[in-house]
């Protein structure tokens, strides 16, 4: 076990969390007010001070490597490079769309177990991040971006009972409107929730290259035209 500094902003919730054991320690976020930038660097702040305080040695920073926003994720991966350059630790790198399925997989024992999970994270409209899940977490189906009508996941819906969640799963399920498909609310992507998986890679030894490492934006940033101030 180790002591992990997990970081999250692919989403609109900013939020920073220490493990130590297989255990969180230390948790901040907000999920009110998505100003990456200006929260990040406080709550980054506050959790090395508690690492410090509590003479904890740091073994590796843990982020929240994507899909998602394109410039919450670039925050995320840049402050968690900076710690790991200054505090020569390793780092590791945590699918967004798998860090939502941990909640669910803890606390949801009604889940049946031939199950899938289906994760989304909101791309505007009727667009969405998703990838398809069995309950061990092994991938059915892989990421991708999906504009979702009746039929976009209807081959898995027909098979059996599929659970849906995440900041872009409500909008979906008038449109989607199968007996299979279950919605679970108030799925959020959360650095707490991060560390069973970033324990996971340090058993494996699955460690990023800090000097390359980038974030899966799945679809490239797209810049708006500045409006005319007249």
């Amino acid at each position: 076990m180790s002591c992990i500094l997990n970081i999250d902003t692919s989403t609109n919730v900013c939020s920073v969390a220490v493990s130590q054991d297989g255990t969180c320690i230390f948790d901040k976020q907000d999920t009110l007010d998505p100003k990456h930038r200006e929260k990040l660097g406080t709550f980054v702040d506050e959790a090395l001070a508690f690492i410090d305080d509590n003479g904890l040695p740091l073994d590796a920073v843990a982020v929240s490597s994507g899909p998602g926003s394109y410039t919450g994720l670039r925050v995320g991966v840049s402050m968690a490079k900076g710690i790991c350059y200054g505090r020569g630790v390793k780092l590791l790198a945590v699918p967004t769309l798998e860090l939502l399925a941990v909640p669910v997989l803890l606390h949801h024992e009604e889940i049946e177990e031939n199950a899938l999970l289906v994760p989304m994270i909101d791309a505007r409209r009727m667009e969405v991040y998703s990838a398809v899940y069995d309950r061990a977490l092994k991938e059915v189906r892989g990421i991708q971006a999906d504009v979702v009508d009746e039929n976009t996941y209807k081959e898995y819906l027909d098979r059996g009972p599929v659970y849906l969640f995440g900041n872009g799963a409500e909008k979906c399920m008038e449109t989607i409107n199968h007996p299979n498909a279950h919605l679970i609310k108030g799925i959020d992507a959360l650095a707490k929730n991060m560390f069973p998986l970033a324990e996971k890679r340090i058993a494996q030894e699955k460690f990023e290259d800090v000097a390359y490492f980038v974030p899966f934006y799945l679809k490239d940033f797209v810049a708006k035209q500045a409006k005319p101030l007249l």
